[in-house]
C-alpha cells in the first residue's frame, strides 16, 4: 500500500494558506477604502493631500509625524552638511572620542537651538543635573534604585507639567516661551531620560570593577607582606590606566554628546553608553558605501510608503476623531490594526526590518518547494504583492536614525531584526519590536531585577514603565496590564511545550496544531490589547464586551481567529523553509 507523502500534504496545505491569505488582504484593503470614502468628511487631522489629485486628503493628525513631516526638508539639508563636517574634521584632524564629542556636541546643540529655541536650558540642566548625582553617588550600594527614582521623577514631570514654562522662575523670564522652537522638547525628552539611565548603569559598572579589583590587589599585597607591592602591582595590572580610560570615557563632553547626538536625538535606535563611547573613539567599519546607500533609498522608500498609507487609509484619524464608536466591529479590528500598524511604528523613523524582508521570506518558503516553478525574488513579488502591500503600513517606516548612524560612523542594533507578521508568540513579537529598546530594558531593567528567576513578575514591571514611559495615559497602562495579562498564561504552555517531544508522525501533526491555536490565540490577545491601549482606551472595554459577543461580532471574532491561524501556519512554513 503507498504511503501518503508528507511533504505533498505541506504543499496543498501551503497553497490553500497563501490563497486565503490573498483573498483576506485583498477583503481588508478594499474595506479600509470603503471607511475611509464613507467618513472623511466627519474626522479631524485631516489636510490637502498631494497625491493622486488636488482633492485628496492627507491624515496628518499625529502630532509628532505632523512635525517631522513639515520640517524634513530642512532637517535633511542640516543632517548633511552636519555629517559631512563632522566626518571631514575627524579624517583631517584624526580625531578620537574626546575631539570628535566636542564636534558632535556643538554640532547637536546646534540642531537642538532649532528644534528646541529657549527650551534647551531646560534638557541641559536635567542632564547636567543627572551627570552631578552619577558621579557623587555610583560607588554606593544604593545608587541603581536612586538613579531610577531621580530619572522617572524628572520623566513624570515633564510629562505633567508638559515641558515647563520660563514663567515659573519669574515674570521676567515669561518673553521665553515665545522661543520654544519648533519640535516640544518633552516629546523627545524620553530617549534622553534612557541615555541617562544608561550612562548611570555604565559608569556604575565600570567603578564596580575598578573596586574589585584594587580589592583584591590589597588582599594580595598585605599576603605577602610587601608596604608597596600594592602600587607596583596597580601600575602592572594596568589598573591606573583603567581608573583614566574610565575617567575620559565618562567626561561630561562625551556624556552630553551621547544624550543629545543629533542623528539619533528625535527617536533613536538606542544603544547604550559604552558602545556610543567606544565607536566615537573608533568608528564602525561594519558599513560599505552600497550599505550606506541602500539606507539611504530605504528612507526615500519609507518617506514616500508613508505618504502613500496616509494618503490613502485615514486610520489614526478614526482613533483620534472617535469615529470608531459608530463602526461595526469588524471596522473597528481593522481601524486598530491600522492605527497600530501605521503611523506608531512609523514614528520610530527606522526601516530595520523592511516589506523587502518578507518577501524573502516569502522567496524562501516558495522556492523551497516549488523550486522548478519560482526561480526569482521577482517572480515572488507577482505571487505575494496582495500581502506585502497591505503590510507597507506596518513595515514602512524612516531608516533616518540607521542612515544617519551608517553615514556618521555610528552602529546601532537593528530596530526591528525580523518581520513582524512572522512572531506567533509575545515573547518573540517583543524580542524583534523596538528590538533596541527591548535590548535596553533587558540590560538595565530586567536582569537587574532578577531575570529569568523572576519573570513573571518582572514583566509587569516593565510593561507599567514602558507605558508609563509612552505617555501618562490611562489607555496605555490598560494596554500594558492587558499584555502582561496574556502574557503569563503563554509563558505557563511554552514551559509546558518545550518539554513535550513528539514521537509519532500524528503526535507532530497534533502538536503542530495545537501550536497553530496557541499562535492564534496570542495575536488575537495582542490585538485586543493594542484597540485598548491605541483606539478605544479603557472606557471602550464595555463597548467592546456589549458589541463584539452578538450576532454581528461574533463572526468577526471567529473570522479574525480564523485568519491568526491561517497566519501562524504560514509562519511555521516559513520556519521550515529557513531550515531547509
Amino acid at each position: 500500500m503507498k504511503t501518503k507523502n508528507p511533504n505533498h500534504s505541506r504543499k496543498v496545505e501551503l497553497v490553500m494558506l497563501l490563497a486565503y491569505a490573498v483573498a483576506f488582504y485583498i477583503f481588508i484593503i478594499r474595506r479600509s477604502l470603503e471607511i475611509t470614502h464613507d467618513h472623511s468628511s466627519k474626522l479631524y487631522g485631516l489636510r490637502p493631500g498631494w497625491l493622486f489629485s488636488s482633492y485628496s486628503l492627507n491624515d496628518v493628525s499625529d502630532a509628532q509625524w505632523r512635525n517631522f513631516r513639515s520640517n524634513l526638508p530642512i532637517l535633511t539639508v542640516v543632517f548633511g552638511a552636519f555629517a559631512m563636517l563632522a566626518n571631514t574634521l575627524r579624517a583631517y584632524f584624526h580625531l578620537k572620542a574626546r575631539g570628535m564629542s566636542i564636534i558632535w556636541l556643538f554640532i547637536s546643540l546646534i540642531y537642538l537651538c532649532y528644534l528646541h529655541g529657549a527650551c534647551i536650558i531646560f534638557v541641559l540642566a536635567i542632564a547636567s543635573l543627572n551627570f552631578l548625582l552619577v558621579k557623587i553617588f555610583a560607588q554606593r550600594n544604593y545608587f541603581p534604585f536612586l538613579l531610577w527614582i531621580i530619572n522617572i521623577f524628572f520623566l513624570l514631570c515633564t510629562r505633567v507639567y508638559e515641558g515647563y514654562s520660563f514663567s515659573i522662575f519669574g515674570q521676567r523670564w515669561t518673553f521665553l516661551d515665545n522661543h520654544r522652537g519648533t519640535f516640544r522638547w518633552h516629546i523627545c525628552f524620553n530617549f534622553v531620560i534612557l541615555r541617562m539611565i544608561s550612562f548611570g548603569y555604565d559608569y556604575h559598572g565600570h567603578i564596580e570593577i575598578l573596586v574589585l579589583i584594587m580589592r583584591s590587589m590589597s588582599s594580595v599585597a598585605i599576603f605577602v607582606n610587601q608596604e608597596n607591592f600594592a602600587t607596583k602591582f596597580y601600575r602592572l595590572a594596568g589598573v591606573i590606566e583603567l581608573e583614566r580610560n574610565i575617567s575620559e570615557s565618562f567626561s561630561f563632553s562625551i556624556y552630553l554628546c551621547y544624550l543629545v547626538y543629533a542623528p539619533l536625538y528625535i527617536a533613536g535606535p538606542i544603544i547604550n553608553f559604552n558602545a556610543f563611547a567606544s565607536q566615537l573613539e573608533v568608528p564602525q567599519n561594519n558599513y560599505s558605501s552600497r550599505d550606506v546607500v541602500w539606507y539611504g533609498l530605504r528612507w526615500i522608500f519609507g518617506l514616500f510608503l508613508m505618504e502613500l498609507m496616509t494618503h490613502l487609509f485615514y486610520y489614526n484619524a478614526f482613533a483620534i476623531s472617535g469615529m470608531w464608536k459608530l463602526l461595526s466591529p469588524l471596522d473597528v479590528f481593522i481601524i486598530g490594526y491600522g492605527v497600530r500598524g501605521d503611523l506608531d511604528c512609523f514614528m520610530l523613523f527606522l526601516l530595520d526590518s523592511s516589506p523587502f524582508e518578507h518577501l524573502i521570506q516569502v522567496h524562501l518558503l516558495i522556492t523551497a518547494i516549488y523550486k522548478d516553478v519560482v526561480k526569482s525574488r521577482d517572480t515572488c513579488f507577482k505571487l505575494y504583492v496582495a500581502k506585502v502591500f497591505s503590510d507597507l503600513a506596518l513595515f514602512s517606516v524612516l531608516v533616518t536614525g540607521m542612515f544617519a548612524e551608517s553615514v556618521c560612523g555610528i552602529e546601532t542594533p537593528e530596530n526591528m531584526p525580523r518581520c513582524l507578521n512572522n512572531c506567533h508568540n509575545l515573547e518573540t513579537f517583543w524580542k524583534n519590536w523596538h528590538a533596541s529598546f527591548n535590548k535596553w530594558l533587558v540590560r538595565y531593567l530586567y536582569i537587574p531585577l532578577g531575570g529569568s528567576r523572576r519573570k513573571l513578575l518582572n514583566v509587569w514591571v516593565i510593561f507599567t514603565f514602558v507605558a508609563i514611559w509612552h505617555d501618562l495615559e490611562w489607555k496605555l497602562l490598560s494596554w500594558a496590564w492587558l499584555t502582561c495579562l496574556f502574557f503569563v498564561p503563554e509563558m505557563v504552555v511554552k514551559s509546558a511545550a518545550n518539554s513535550f517531544q513528539a514521537k509519532s508522525a500524528f503526535g507532530e501533526f497534533l502538536f503542530r496544531e495545537f501550536s497553530a491555536i496557541a499562535g492564534a490565540i496570542t495575536i488575537t490577545c495582542l490585538m485586543i490589547a493594542n484597540l485598548v491601549g491605541y483606539v478605544v482606551g479603557p472606557s471602550g472595554i464595555n463597548w467592546l464586551i456589549s458589541r463584539f459577543p452578538t450576532r454581528e461580532g461574533l463572526p468577526v471574532l471567529s473570522g479574525m481567529f480564523i485568519t491568526f491561524y491561517v497566519g501562524t501556519k504560514l509562519m511555521f512554513h516559513i520556519e521550515d523553509a529557513k531550515q531547509r
